[in-house]
């Protein structure tokens, strides 16, 4: 067991969400906990889904300038999976053996490329075992 865990999209828009506060909470020691340990882990995919909801659907939309400090300070230590073609070959093996989306096969794919043994999503089935990659949902 490597201890590394791969973050969802969700986790991190819910550190903004103010209609939630217990979810914002929970989020955010989650966000907190992966960037201080070194443990946790993003793709590409999930800072572009990221800044597309903040720049778009926030109630008080992100500043550029507010995403360039979360880009460093949140982000950079955490992104480790890039996109490649041996990625979306695995994402697409995982997406016709499990039945899932596109976007939610890449997660999966890009959370195993990462050796994580934890995906924290309310996207997928809480408790659900993919290849090994055991699916949490942190605000059950």
């Amino acid at each position: 067991m490597s201890g590394k865990f791969f973050l969802d999209t969700n986790v991190f828009v819910y550190v903004f969400d103010t209609t939630a506060p217990a979810k914002a909470r929970k989020a955010a020691r989650l966000v907190r906990d992966a960037v201080d340990t070194g443990t946790g882990i993003v793709s590409y995919q999930v800072v572009q889904e990221f800044f597309n909801v903040a720049f778009r659907r926030f109630a008080h939309p992100m500043s550029v300038a507010e995403a360039e400090q979360y880009l460093i300070t949140v982000f950079r230590p955490l992104l480790a999976i890039h996109s490649s073609p041996a990625l979306y070959v695995e994402a697409l093996r995982i997406a016709g053996k499990h039945r899932l989306a596109w976007y939610d096969a890449i997660i999966i794919a890009s959370a195993l490329e990462g050796h994580c043994d934890t995906l924290f999503s309310e996207d997928f089935q809480h408790g659900r075992k993919i290849e090994g990659l055991q699916i949490e949902n942190p605000f059950r």
